[in-house]
Formats: structure tokens, sequence, C-alpha cells
């Protein structure tokens, strides 16, 4: 009776190891199709990437040139301001202190504009009574 029980627990412990394998070999298989296909597409994919980073590559360097270009362009630009300044601001200084001072030795102001009353540097003077100001003439109303 030990012999048979023995037998029957072996036959059952095969075949649940047997499941397991068939089990096992099924898992296996499906994971070898899974990587297969995962390469199958991973290869194209990685082309393309290694296509786009090149013209990346190449588009950076265009870029790397402009910049360049435009550092040249702008040091260019700030010598020929300079140079203008130097030439042209100090006698065009000159020039406009002059004509300031012309025109102040010859009396002339800047005309008033059209409609203002003539402007007076002198002020009268009543003996005996107080004028209002300007500034109290408008807080009054």
């Amino acid at each position: 009776m030990a012999g048979i029980l023995v037998a029957v627990f072996w036959a059952i412990l095969v075949s649940f190891l047997a499941v397991v394998l068939v089990r096992l070999a099924q898992v296996l298989k499906a994971t070898g199709k899974l990587v297969a296909e995962v390469t199958e597409q991973a290869v194209p994919l990685l082309a393309d990437a290694s296509t786009t980073v090149r013209s990346a590559r190449t588009q950076l360097d265009r870029v790397d040139a402009i910049a360049s270009d435009v550092q040249e362009v702008t040091s260019n630009a700030s010598a020929l301001s300079s140079t203008v300044a130097s030439a042209f601001g100090g006698p065009l200084v000159k020039v406009a202190a002059f004509g300031y001072g012309v025109r102040k030795a010859l009396g002339k102001t800047d005309p008033a504009p059209a409609g203002a009353p003539p402007k007076t540097s002198r002020r009268t003077v009543i003996v005996g009574r107080t004028v209002p100001s300007a500034r109290r003439r408008k807080q009054k109303g």
C-alpha cells in the first residue's frame, strides 16, 4: 500500500512538473518571438535616429558658421561706429556750440509758437500795491 501511495505521489509530481515545463516552454517561445519583433522594429528606428543625428549635426555646423559671420559683422559695425563718431562727433559738437554762441551773441531767441503772447523778461513793480502771483490766482479759481 505504501508503494502505491508513493507511485501515485510520483505520478502527480511528474504531471505537475510536465505542466510547468510546457507553460515555461510557451513563455520562452513567446519571449523569443517578442524579442525578434522588437529587433525587427528597432533596427530601422536606430537607422532613422542616426540619420536625424547626422542632419542635426550639419544644421549645427551651419548655425555655427552663421553665428561667426554675425560676430564678424557686429565687430565691423562697432569699428565703423567708433570711426564715424571720432571723425564727425567732435566737429559737429563744435559747430553746434559755435551756432549757439552766435545766436546768443546776436540776442536772438527761439521764436514763440503761433498765438502765444510774447515773453517779457522785465517785471513791473507797482509801488504800494501787492500783486497776487500767478500761482495764487490758479489756486483760487
